[in-house]
């Protein structure tokens, strides 16, 4: 079963260390080109920084890459790699821009700061946990719909959308590795009486 946790827009945030101005920027990125192109991004929007330092990893060819751009070998790219690394995050290229504040932060120091432009980059963001996902169609009677809901919520399903005219149309999510069992103890629940019609797989957020 496919899971993976990204986000689900870019974002960002700032700090300022001993008067250097950090700020980490992150977006989803699904291919490595368009890590690139939001590196590249970030760099024309800050072109008088003094290092715009990143990461990026991606399940495509499970591609992850880190530049410390300048700074000392190790100090910002890898820090900010294993802060989303250790969040879990996948698909998603992380900049931390820096504007030299005059004082010598040391490696140690670096080290902190760039991991936390990451850090609070990731915070500011919402972060999606994708599965697969079947998508279902439901026709039931109006009598069955008021026991639906403890249901779904026992499966975690996510209802898409729901239409009330000669019967309830219910169009809805559950992870595919729970439908299964979903599906027999909905068809127990309504005696049979439920139309269950299948129209795929695909991933979704379950993390809304």
């Amino acid at each position: 079963m496919t899971t993976y946790k990204t986000i689900a827009a870019p974002a960002n945030a700032s700090f300022i260390e001993r008067k250097s101005e950090f700020i980490g920027y992150i977006a989803p990125c699904r291919t490595e080109q368009q890590a690139l192109d939001f590196i590249g991004e970030i760099r024309k929007m800050h072109r008088k920084a003094t290092h715009n330092c990143y990461a990026y990893i991606l399940r495509d060819n499970n591609i992850s890459r880190h530049s410390d751009d300048g700074e000392p070998s190790g100090t910002a790219g890898a820090p900010i790699y294993e802060v989303l690394k250790r969040e879990g995050l996948t698909d998603v290229c992380c900049v931390v821009t820096r504007y030299f504040g005059g004082i010598l932060l040391g490696a140690g120091g670096l080290v902190r700061a760039y991991a936390n432009g990451a850090k609070i980059a990731v915070e500011s963001a919402r972060i999606k946990e994708m599965r697969s996902a079947v998508k279902m169609k439901l026709s039931l009677d109006y009598s069955l719909y008021g026991k639906t809901g403890a249901l779904f919520g026992e499966f975690d399903v996510r209802v898409q959308n729901e239409e009330f005219s000669g019967d309830v149309q219910i169009v809805l999510f559950v992870s595919e590795e729970k439908s299964e069992a979903f599906t027999a103890k909905l068809i127990d629940m309504c005696n049979g009486r439920v139309g269950i019609e299948a129209l795929g797989t695909e991933e979704f957020d379950f993390g809304k």
